[in-house]
C-alpha cells in the first residue's frame, strides 16, 4: 500500500478540533435539547457551503472518469442534485470569491485583479449577499477565508474566524448560513521538493493516474497527479464529517448543503487560466427532506444546465424567501418558482482572467453549449510567463525546462508560446482545449456568433479592464459606477480598437494609424497592443511607434517600445529603464515589468538593469518581479 506522510486521520482530527463538535453537543444537552428536538419545527431552511480550494471537476470521479473516488460527496449526490456544468467565472480565489459573494461579474465592478491593490467600494445599496440573509434573521458564519476584492459592507457575518460555526448561535431556532473552506486541496499542497517526492509515497498509485495530453507523462507529473488525488479524498472525508455533524445535531434534513470548488486548479495550466480546467468546478447540492418542495427535481439527478458563481447568492436568497436585489447579475437555480426545466436550458457561461499576483494578462471567454470562445487581449504574452508562486511547483518548473530543451510535442509546448487573439473550441469533443477551430473556414459562422456574444457581454457590463489597472486604481475603485457613467462612450471605442487585432492587418492598418494619432492615451495603448499581435506584419507602423516612445503617457511609451521590439527587433531597454526610473505609480511599474519578463525570457532581449535602485515606484507585487529579474 502506498503511504503519505500527512495522514487522513490527522487531517480529520484537526478539523474536529476546529469545529468543536463536542462543544456543540454539550451546549445542546445543557439546554435540555436532544438533536431531534432542536429542529422539530423548521421554518426556513439552513444553508451550509463547503468549498474545497483550487480544484476543478476533473479530479472527482463523480464528474470525470479519471478522477478520484469521493464516496461521501457521491452520497450527497444521491440525496440531491449534481450540477455538471458549474463555473466559477474566474480561475483564481480572490476574484472568484468576490464574484460569489457579490453576485456580480468582477470586470463590471473593478474586482477582477488578484491580489487587489486597492479594494473596490461598492455602490450605495450593494453589499455581500450574506448581509441580506443576516438582516432577515439568519445567523451567518464563515470559517474562515474571505479574500474579497471589495470593501466589506453590511456586516455580512455574525462571525468569521477559524472558530466560526453555525452551532454557536444562542437562539437554537434561528436559521443559519455557514460557509466552510477547506485548504487541504490548495495549490500549496503541491509545493514539495525532490526529497518529498522520493520519500513520501502516495495512497494513489502514480502509475495508475491519467495525465492529460497537455502535460508530459513524466514521473514528476504522475506523482503530482497522484498526490492531488489523495488531497481530494481528504476533502471527501471532511465533507462527510460535516454531513455527520449536521445529522447528529438534527439539522441535516433542514439544511441545503452545497459542495463545490472555489475555482479550478491546480495542476499546471489550470489555476489562473480561463480554460475549462480553471473555471469548471464540481457542484453537488444535497436537498433536505423538510424543504424538498423548494427543489423542482427528483433527488439523485444530474443537471446539465449552466450555473455560475453569480447565481449562487440569488439562489440562497430565493430559497430563504428573500427578494433578490435588482442589480445582481445572477439568477437563482433552486427555490420557489424556479423551474428545473428552465435551468436545464441555460447554456451560457462568462469567464474572465486578469492579473494574477504580479503576472498580467487579459482574457475573456464565453461558453455556449459545447462551444467555447476565448479572446486573448494580450496573446503575445505566453500563458507560461513567470509567476513566482506558480513556479514553486516542481511540475511547473519541469514543464518549462522540458520546453526549453525542445522535449515537448506541439500540444505540450503551446503553454509557453504566444497565443492567437481568438480561440474556439468544442470542449465536449476536445476537453483539454487543444484544437483551435478559429482559423478553419467551416467554423467561421460559429466564430462570428461567439465573438458577437462576448462583445455584447463586455459592453453590457461594461468591462472595466478596457482601461489599464493603473487608471482604475487611480480613478475607479472608490466609485466604479461613477467611473462607468463618466466614460460610457469610451468603452465601445476601446473594445473596437482592441479588436482590430482579430482582423487581417491590411484591412485595419489605416484604422490603427488613426487610433495611434488619437488624443486618448488609452486608445493609443490599445492600438499598440493590437499591433503587437501582428508583429513583423505590422512593421510599417514602426515610424509612428518610434515617435510614441517619447509620449507623455508611460504605458503608451511602454507599448510602443514593446511593439518595436516584437515587430522590428528594436532594443527596448532604454525606453523601459527611463519609464521605471521616472514613473511614480507602482501599478505602472508592475505593468512595465510584466513586459520586461516577456522581452527577456521569451524574446531574448538581455542587458536589463532591474533592481530596487532603478525602479522608482515599488509595491509588493513589483518586489516579486524585481526578485525574479535581478
Amino acid at each position: 500500500m502506498w503511504k503519505w506522510n500527512s495522514s487522513l486521520g490527522a487531517a480529520v482530527r484537526g478539523y474536529l478540533l476546529i469545529t468543536g463538535i463536542m462543544a456543540v453537543m454539550t451546549a445542546m444537552v445543557s439546554a435540555g435539547q436532544s438533536p431531534q428536538e432542536v429542529s422539530s419545527k423548521p421554518g426556513r431552511p439552513n444553508f451550509v457551503w463547503i468549498l474545497s480550494e483550487d480544484n476543478s471537476m476533473h479530479y472527482l470521479k463523480l464528474f470525470d472518469g479519471h478522477g478520484a473516488e469521493t464516496p461521501r460527496i457521491r452520497e450527497m449526490a444521491a440525496d440531491g442534485l449534481t450540477f455538471t456544468r458549474a463555473f466559477s467565472c474566474s480561475p483564481v480565489c480572490s476574484v472568484a470569491r468576490t464574484t460569489l459573494m457579490t453576485g456580480m461579474y468582477a470586470p463590471g465592478m473593478g474586482t477582477q485583479f488578484h491580489r487587489r491593490i486597492r479594494p473596490v467600494v461598492q455602490p450605495e445599496g450593494w453589499q455581500l449577499f450574506p448581509a441580506w440573509l443576516r438582516e432577515n434573521g439568519y445567523y451567518t458564519t464563515n470559517n474562515s477565508k474571505k479574500d474579497y476584492n471589495v470593501v466589506e459592507k453590511g456586516h455580512a457575518w455574525d462571525e468569521s474566524s477559524r472558530d466560526a460555526h453555525w452551532s454557536r448561535r444562542e437562539d437554537r431556532s434561528r436559521p443559519f448560513f455557514h460557509m466552510q473552506s477547506f485548504g487541504q486541496s490548495h495549490e500549496s499542497s503541491l509545493h514539495f521538493d525532490d526529497g518529498a517526492m522520493k520519500n513520501n509515497r502516495t495512497e494513489t498509485d502514480p502509475g495508475a493516474v491519467f495525465v492529460p495530453p497537455i502535460h508530459p507523462g513524466t514521473p514528476t507529473f504522475e506523482y503530482t497527479y497522484a498526490r492531488y488525488h489523495d488531497r481530494i479524498q481528504i476533502i471527501d472525508s471532511l465533507v462527510g464529517r460535516m454531513l455527520d455533524e449536521l445529522r447528529d445535531a438534527g439539522e441535516l434534513e433542514n439544511t441545503f448543503v452545497f459542495y463545490f470548488g472555489d475555482h479550478g486548479g491546480v495542476l499546471p495550466g489550470s489555476k489562473g487560466y480561463i480554460y475549462e480546467r480553471g473555471v469548471h468546478v464540481p457542484l453537488v447540492v444535497r436537498i433536505p427532506e423538510n424543504f424538498a418542495h423548494l427543489a423542482d427535481a427528483e433527488k439523485g439527478q444530474s443537471v446539465d444546465g449552466f450555473v455560475s458563481f453569480v447565481d449562487f447568492g440569488p439562489t440562497l436568497l430565493r430559497l430563504a424567501g428573500i427578494p433578490e436585489p435588482g442589480h445582481l447579475n445572477g439568477r437563482a437555480f433552486l427555490g420557489r418558482d424556479v423551474s428545473m426545466d428552465e435551468v436545464r436550458k441555460r447554456r451560457t457561461a462568462f469567464s474572465y482572467a486578469d492579473r494574477f499576483d504580479e503576472k498580467y494578462d487579459m482574457v475573456r471567454a464565453i461558453r455556449v453549449g459545447p462551444y467555447k470562445y476565448i479572446r486573448n487581449f494580450q496573446g503575445y504574452y505566453p500563458d507560461g510567463l513567470q509567476n513566482n508562486y506558480r513556479y514553486r511547483m516542481l511540475a511547473y518548473s519541469e514543464w518549462r525546462d522540458l520546453f526549453r530543451q525542445g522535449s515537448l510535442n506541439s500540444v505540450q509546448s503551446a503553454f509557453f508560446q504566444p497565443r492567437p487573439p481568438e480561440m474556439l473550441f468544442n470542449v465536449e469533443e476536445d476537453p483539454y482545449e487543444t484544437v483551435n477551430l478559429a482559423g478553419e473556414s467551416e467554423w467561421r459562422a460559429k466564430l462570428r456568433e461567439m465573438r458577437r456574444a462576448l462583445n455584447r457581454q463586455m459592453l453590457d457590463l461594461p468591462d472595466l479592464s478596457l482601461f489599464p489597472e493603473s487608471v482604475l486604481v487611480a480613478e475607479a475603485v472608490s466609485d466604479p459606477r461613477g467611473f462607468v457613467d463618466s466614460n460610457r462612450e469610451r468603452f465601445r471605442t476601446m473594445l473596437q480598437t482592441a479588436n482590430l487585432a482579430i482582423r487581417p492587418f491590411d484591412r485595419v492598418e489605416e484604422r490603427l494609424r488613426t487610433a495611434l494619432d488619437s488624443g486618448d492615451a488609452v486608445q493609443r495603448y490599445w492600438a499598440l497592443n493590437a499591433a503587437c499581435h501582428f508583429g513583423k506584419e505590422a512593421e510599417s507602423l514602426a515610424e509612428v511607434a518610434g515617435g510614441l516612445t517619447r509620449a507623455d503617457n508611460p504605458l503608451v511609451r511602454l507599448k510602443a517600445a514593446e511593439f518595436l521590439a516584437i515587430a522590428a527587433e528594436v532594443p527596448p531597454q532604454e525606453t523601459i529603464h527611463d519609464i521605471l526610473s521616472t514613473n511614480d505609480d507602482p501599478v505602472v511599474s508592475l505593468i512595465v515589468l510584466n513586459a520586461v519578463v516577456n522581452l527577456r525570457d521569451h524574446l531574448g532581449f538581455e542587458g536589463w538593469n532591474i533592481n530596487r535602485d532603478t525602479v522608482r515606484a515599488i509595491n509588493s507585487e513589483v518586489t516579486r518581479r524585481i526578485e525574479y529579474l535581478q
